[in-house]
């Protein structure tokens, strides 16, 4: 078992758990020192240390990512990302953390724990009823719609987000076919 400097371990002598941390040498809590090797536990009477369990990571929506990246590359901290002011902070990351007083704690946490971005849902949006009848955007922006000549591999998948912010986005959402859906008939 292996320890890393200054990581919170327990360790339980006798019955009672004690939590404290471990320093290279020894574990220590406020009343007891229990000296441990870094790549295993030095024998002692009744003793033996658990490493703690890792923080399991949150997921966060795509927004609070953006919102770190911001964070850190103008040197914000914490209590800055927290600073919830209306025009101070991108509309979706003030919407979410208004959105449910949880959400402050749960980018509290994914700022000290690490975090995991959740995954949106992609779409096609099928124009017209055929193999052939899917929008795609051309790798210079432009739409079109596929043609005889592309395959499946040629269709482009959107998010929510992506279809609704085109012109006429709202008619192309109507028209959205999720991604499981069309590929489970296939």
């Amino acid at each position: 078992m292996e320890f890393n400097y200054g990581e919170n371990v327990h360790v339980i002598v006798g019955n009672e758990l004690l939590n404290g941390w471990y320093n290279g040498k020894e574990f220590g809590t406020g009343n007891s020192l229990v000296k441990v090797s870094r790549d295993k536990i030095i024998p002692t009477k009744d003793c033996f240390i658990a490493k703690e369990k890792e923080a399991e990571l949150v997921v966060v929506p795509q927004c609070v990512d953006d919102w770190f990246i911001f964070c850190t590359s103008v040197g914000y901290d914490l209590a800055n990302a927290l600073y919830i002011v209306k025009g101070h902070m991108p509309v979706a990351i003030y919407e979410w953390l208004q959105n449910n007083n949880d959400n402050q704690e749960l980018l509290a946490r994914a700022w000290m724990d690490g975090y995991e971005v959740e995954k949106e849902p992609l779409y096609y949006v099928k124009l017209i009823d055929q193999a052939t009848g899917y929008l795609n955007v051309r790798n210079d922006g432009r739409r079109s719609l596929s043609n005889s000549v592309q395959n499946d591999g040629f269709k482009t998948k959107f998010t929510e987000s992506e279809i609704k912010a085109m012109d006429k986005g709202e008619v192309y959402w109507l028209l959205n076919e999720p991604i499981e859906e069309a590929e489970g008939e296939a």
